[in-house]
């Protein structure tokens, strides 16, 4: 009994590797025989999990059920699942809920690593504002399907609007989840908060899709959250390769663009000019300025004096 019960497990598992297995290789991999392994099929029929069987190719594949039945994960799999649970965004009260049911059947070995890589890890910024997972997935869906999506929106400031989009991707980008889609309205691109967004059932027709904005839109709303919505906006030319430079730009500082093998674009936006001026210069690069506030050039002819008086008045070194 308890041999046959490791097998079932043993096979459940292979069953969850792979989208089909033929009889032989269920067979070789379990050290039984071919009549063996549909007798082993049959006890997981019985107790619920829909094993489909093709008999052109003789090919056994694990289906979906009306309900999730358990899952078997091996060491790392269950590691990286419970980190991902811990480390979820705008959802902590849905994860925290599956990552106790988790820990509770996690032996102590992976209880360790679990915890060890926790303590030894920073969370910067605190987790996000709670988005409902019902939302998350009527979104998704619409985006799968290609469907228009009307949603009651909370902008900014407060106020309502009815939106009608084009649903593109979502995108999870620092403590935030964003929509980004086409705005039916105001024919452009638009990105959206997903926890200010009430959907409205059913979605709306379907639409042929687009080209993403920017060619990718991680990188759209990179530049959207970087430069769009800051009151002071600049532009600068760094006299290197985008791809060095870009080690140096934080997620959300700003947005590289490639320009040829020695050069590339900094878009970058802030609440002042000296704020600019800080970020322009942390780079660490030498840099022209392409466009800007009138307040910036005279932020940087400031901040150029006063590391030059800074210079002057150090005493030498003897």
């Amino acid at each position: 009994m308890l041999e046959t019960s490791a097998r079932l497990l043993r096979l459940l598992s292979l069953l969850q590797t792979r989208c089909e297995w033929s009889g032989k290789e269920l067979a070789a991999h379990l050290g039984v025989t071919t009549r063996t392994v549909r007798r082993d099929v049959e006890r997981l029929r019985d107790l619920g999990y829909p094993v489909h069987a093709d008999r052109g190719t003789a090919g056994y594949r694990l289906g979906s059920g009306a309900s999730l039945p358990p899952l078997l994960l091996d060491d790392d799999e269950a590691v990286a699942v419970a980190l991902g649970l811990r480390t979820a965004v705008g959802i902590e009260e849905t994860s925290s809920r599956a990552l106790v049911k988790l820990e509770q059947v996690l032996p102590p070995r992976l209880r360790h690593r679990v915890n060890t890589l926790q303590t030894a890890t920073v969370r910067v910024g605190g987790p996000g504002p709670r988005v409902d997972p019902d939302t998350l997935m009527t979104i998704a869906e619409a985006c799968r399907r290609r469907e228009r999506l009307r949603f009651d929106y909370t902008g900014a400031s407060g106020g309502r609007s009815l939106r009608t989009v084009e649903p593109q991707s979502l995108v999870s980008f620092h403590r935030h989840w964003y929509l980004v889609a086409w705005d039916v309205e105001r024919d452009d691109w638009r990105s959206f908060r997903v926890d200010r967004m009430d959907p409205r059932t059913p979605t709306g027709p379907r639409f042929p899709p687009r080209q993403p904005p920017d060619g990718d839109v991680a990188a759209y709303l990179a530049r959207r959250l970087s430069s769009g919505t800051w009151p002071f906006q600049a532009t600068v030319t760094l006299h290197e390769s985008a791809e060095s430079a870009a080690e140096r730009v934080w997620p959300g500082m700003g947005v590289v663009e490639a320009v040829d093998d020695h050069s590339c674009l900094l878009h970058v936006g802030a609440d002042t000019p000296s704020a600019l001026v800080w970020m322009i210069t942390s780079v660490d690069a030498d840099f022209t300025l392409v466009s800007g506030p009138p307040e910036l050039a005279a932020a940087l002819r400031v901040q150029a004096a006063r590391c030059l008086r800074a210079v002057r008045s150090a005493v030498p070194p003897h």
